[in-house]
């Protein structure tokens, strides 16, 4: 929402849809136009039609479904008929919104060819990359893997406020302020950044056991407390240097911990 807000106050034709009534009129208010579309078990011929109209539409489909918890091939499944419509419509561009789950929780710094986006990964979310990843060039992609979401909404002091000895507690924060990622979102479409797997992330990473205490201060929150595990070492790092070196987008909200006050 926050995204197609931007676009279609920037002068964007911008078709949206949602799974929920109650948003048609948020949404028309912003300026998009909205539709009532469901992926799943209600997904059927009609649904096929309207979907296939709209991309028919549209230069620019951006796909931002989240994975829910479910059986293993689900998500993958659940985004099959956007591919084959995507396909059937000559959609020219996919921006598909993906996450930095996609590499493994090591201690190390994670780049972009830490993981592969296929069709058949072990991860479901690097599978369903992979469908919109073309093969044959019937369209150009850019997949971008967002690291945990904060902002407006999603103030990080109450992720973990007033939980005890949580584990853990060295392995660095991989957050991304809203405000960023509505901003390299708009900034691949605007330039055509096209062809691309980038990770958007904050730049500074400090320790949960600093980061999730001085979040439920902010907010006036118990702060959790962490178990005593000052010589271990836990937890990835992601590295968003590549998007900053492609895109011409200066990050706002580097500094997670000053980035508090805008959450």
């Amino acid at each position: 929402m926050a995204l197609a807000s931007s676009l279609a106050a920037g002068s964007h034709r911008v078709l949206g849809t949602t799974t929920t009534p109650e948003h048609i009129p948020a949404m028309q208010a912003a300026g998009i136009e909205p539709h009532l579309l469901r992926l799943g078990t209600d997904f059927g011929a009609p649904s096929e039609a309207l979907l296939h109209r709209l991309l028919s539409n549209a230069d620019v489909l951006v796909l931002n479904v989240p994975p829910r918890a479910a059986t293993a091939g689900a998500y993958p499944n659940l985004l099959r008929p956007v591919h084959r419509a995507v396909a059937a419509a000559g959609t020219k561009h996919v921006l598909f919104v993906s996450s930095t789950s996609v590499y493994p929780n090591e201690p190390r710094l994670m780049r972009e060819s830490d993981a592969i986006s296929t069709r058949d990964a072990a991860s479901d979310v690097l599978r369903a990359e992979g469908h919109f990843v073309p093969r044959y060039g019937q369209w150009k992609s850019t997949v971008v893997r967002l690291g945990g979401l904060i902002g407006p909404e999603r103030a990080p002091g109450r992720f973990l406020a007033g939980r005890r000895d949580l584990e853990q507690g060295n392995a660095p924060v991989n957050l991304v302020h809203l405000t960023d990622v509505v901003g390299v979102l708009g900034c691949i479409i605007e330039h055509g950044a096209w062809g691309h797997t980038f990770n958007v992330c904050a730049a500074q990473h400090p320790r949960r056991r600093d980061f999730y205490p001085a979040a439920a201060k902010q907010l006036q929150l118990t702060a959790p407390t962490f178990k005593d595990e000052q010589d271990e070492v836990s937890g990835k790092t992601i590295d968003s240097s590549l998007v900053r070196s492609i895109l011409p987008y200066q990050f706002k909200h580097d500094n997670v911990l000053e980035a508090l006050a805008y959450c």
